[in-house]
């Protein structure tokens, strides 16, 4: 069974009814100072912690004097443009009393569906928790439509731990985990401690029911679980409107896992291993020999490229004899890689006018 304890990275998804009163509209700042701290915790023991969340739009329309009623898209967008200063201060205020740096990463539907896209955001995620920083994700309401909407925050968080390569999940909801029923309707419903498979019974289980302030209910939080799941991330639900939601996970509050199909590592390079690659990288012995070993791919011991690529488009790799070492994701364009063929690192930026981008294909990136 997955436990918290166990988390190298984690991302954590946060409702917009934990973050702000259903009756004043405004935040909740001792829940968040509460959470602030659960988080340094998580970072003192060393796990990546990357948050997701909602809220923006719910303060924004309290400062903006918006009604109650469902706002249309302009209004949204006004009111996530208000809302994200003031959620991203937030955030900043109380992670900063624990000598942690906050961090605002704005995304939408189109980060994750474009390889190109999807790569930065995986390497910007990946910069700031190099340097300790936690990022604060919400989808970018601003410019958003709804064609580019990932609509609700349970999926969203999803496609984020996907992307950054997170080993856990977990949604802070109003509810405590998966039942066979909504329990509010259902007094013999049953909650699930653990889920190793969604099956089609399991998904008949799950209901529309959401708050007030959010758009999540049981089916996005299952669809979320899917897709978590499907790439190597265990998924947890469980009530967060209490101080300190995390620890009072820890310490036995109810909560249902969704168990992992095997790991984040293992699913990326088989995502990757199924691609179509865009060109050919041969490679000198050098290069072979450290391929094998598990390192990078580093431009000095390139001999030939060939295709047309682009920056994070699959390449194959072989050795001087033709023989298949692996297939990676490429940090630099056909031009680019060509330039700096047979280049040390140090040489990189002189050919190429920008600072080096790290290895041309980073063994993270790379199946063999």
């Amino acid at each position: 069974m997955a436990a918290l304890r166990n988390a190298k990275r984690l991302v954590i998804k946060i409702g917009s009814a934990l973050l702000v009163d259903r009756d004043s509209g405004d935040l909740r700042a001792d829940w968040l100072v509460a959470l602030a701290g659960d988080v340094a915790r998580l970072r003192a023991r060393g796990t990546d912690v990357i948050l997701v969340s909602s809220g923006s739009i719910a303060l924004g329309r309290r400062a903006l004097d918006l009604p109650a009623r469902e706002l249309s898209l302009e209004q949204s967008q006004a009111a996530a443009a208000v809302g994200q200063i003031k959620l991203a201060g937030a955030y900043e205020r109380a992670l900063s009393a624990h000598d942690l740096k906050a961090a605002q990463v704005l995304v939408t539907l189109e980060d994750s569906e474009d390889r190109r896209r999807y790569l930065n955001s995986r390497a910007t995620l990946e910069q700031l928790l190099r340097l300790g920083v936690v990022p604060i994700v919400n989808e970018n309401d601003t410019v958003a439509t709804d064609e580019i909407r990932y609509g609700d925050n349970d999926r969203m968080a999803a496609q984020v731990a996907v992307t950054a390569g997170a080993d856990q999940l977990i949604l802070l909801s109003d509810v405590d985990g998966f039942y066979t029923a909504n329990p509010g309707d259902d007094p013999s419903a049953r909650r699930f401690d653990v889920i190793e498979e969604i099956t089609p019974e399991i998904e008949a289980m799950a209901g529309d029911a959401g708050s007030g302030l959010s758009k999540g209910g049981m089916k996005t939080k299952l669809m979320a679980a899917k897709a978590a799941t499907a790439a190597g991330c265990d998924m947890a639900i469980t009530e967060g409107s209490a101080l300190h939601p995390i620890s009072a996970m820890e310490n036995g509050a109810p909560c249902t896992w969704f168990t992992a199909q095997g790991d984040p590592q293992q699913k990326r390079k088989a995502w990757i291993a199924a691609m179509k690659p865009r060109g050919l990288i041969t490679v000198d012995a050098g290069a072979a020999r450290a391929l094998s070993n598990g390192s990078s791919l580093l431009p000095a011991g390139v001999i030939e490229i060939s295709g047309r690529f682009g920056r994070g488009d699959p390449v194959e790799v072989v050795d001087v004899d033709g023989t298949r070492l692996g297939l990676g994701l490429t940090r630099y364009n056909t031009e680019d890689a060509t330039k700096i063929r047979k280049l040390k690192t140090s040489e990189i930026e002189a050919a190429l006018g920008y600072p080096a981008r790290g290895p041309l294909i980073h063994r993270d990136d790379m199946a063999f």
